[in-house]
């Protein structure tokens, strides 16, 4: 078994050699097990945070009253808003998805899989039901090629290189995060996939129907701004592309944390992925050794700049690993992934 392991492993970076490989195994495991044996007191701070529903049901219709606040606003203004104020929004209410995907907002899944259906509403575009299914294989097999969906493609690492190409690159954001999966892990779609579909559609249907084509743009083009080049956008590269040797993970310690559940905590998410946005500025507080002494960010705009700018960043910057055999990821897909 360890041979054709080390095989497969071999042609894997043989065949990509430009990303950064390892040979270890995801890292926040190991990180958790040894912070809890130093600090259990952070336990108390598992489980749901119950006000994300109010935030969700909030921003939903203040998303509605900006779209129809909107009606016949100058094409500039309404360009303006669709950037600054529906992408942010729309953005937050990604993240609000990523909250429920890790069941943190209500008791049990189901209440969970409604409230990301519902935070994906203003988007325009159905995405939270698949989203879970991926992001689950993305904290249990960080890394892992083929099923982490979350790094690049070979051909995005060797397309978008120059600087010109990652503002393409960043811009596009949105495409890829769509598509990539679709080409890397296809899964086939559950029920709760066409539910999402159905909810968005009667959703979208409801928009132009009571306000227009125009106000339904103005939610799905602010969804491709706010996953575009856009600060809160800076999230997607601060998170996982290596800026230092030997580091996979990195947070983010600045004030648009306030608008994303504390997703920038990153380091603190993937080390207890059960407990809420909420609670991981806590968790930082009672164990500062293992988050103050890496490195971590204060400018998710500044992570943009560096990686446009940085000749010896690219989307090859991520670490890959090989801690399955094909046949095992070839039974992970036949049973549907993780989460169905």
């Amino acid at each position: 078994m360890g041979e054709i392991l080390d095989r497969e492993r071999e042609e894997k970076v043989q065949a990509e050699p430009q990303f950064r490989w390892s040979h270890d195994e995801e890292p926040h495991r190991r990180r958790k097990q040894e912070i809890l044996s130093h600090h259990p007191k952070i336990k108390q701070f598992m489980g749901i945070d119950p006000t994300t529903k109010y935030k969700v049901a909030f921003w939903v219709a203040f998303q509605l009253l900006s779209l129809h606040l909107l009606q016949g606003a100058p094409w500039y203004t309404w360009l303006f808003c669709c950037y600054t104020l529906s992408g942010s929004i729309n953005h937050m209410m990604t993240l609000a998805m990523h909250e429920l995907s890790h069941n943190l907002g209500a008791k049990g899944v189901v209440p969970n899989r409604f409230l990301a259906i519902l935070a994906n509403l203003p988007m325009g575009i159905p995405a939270a039901a698949s989203f879970k299914r991926y992001h689950m294989e993305h904290h249990k097999f960080q890394g892992e090629d083929v099923v982490d969906v979350d790094i690049p493609t070979d051909f995005e690492g060797w397309f978008f290189t120059s600087t010109p190409r990652k503002i393409l690159w960043c811009l596009l954001q949105p495409l890829f995060y769509s598509l990539r999966p679709l080409a890397v892990n296809p899964k086939q779609p559950t029920r709760w996939e066409f539910i999402n579909i159905l909810c968005i559609i009667v959703f979208d249907a409801a928009i132009v129907y009571f306000w227009g084509i125009r106000e339904l743009l103005y939610l799905v083009v602010g969804t491709l701004f706010g996953m575009g080049l856009h600060p809160v956008a800076g999230h997607f590269i601060a998170e996982h592309y290596v800026m230092n040797d030997g580091q996979e993970t990195y947070s983010y310690y600045g004030p648009l944390n306030w608008l994303t559940f504390n997703v920038g905590y990153h380091n603190e998410h993937h080390d207890f992925a059960n407990i809420s946005g909420k609670h991981l500025p806590d968790v930082r507080k009672v164990a500062p050794e293992y988050y103050d002494a890496i490195p971590h960010y204060h400018s998710w705009v500044k992570v943009i700049w560096d990686y446009i700018v940085d000749d010896n960043i690219s989307p090859y910057s991520r670490v890959k690993r090989v801690t399955m055999e094909n046949k095992e990821i070839e039974a992970l897909k036949a049973r549907g992934g993780l989460v169905k």
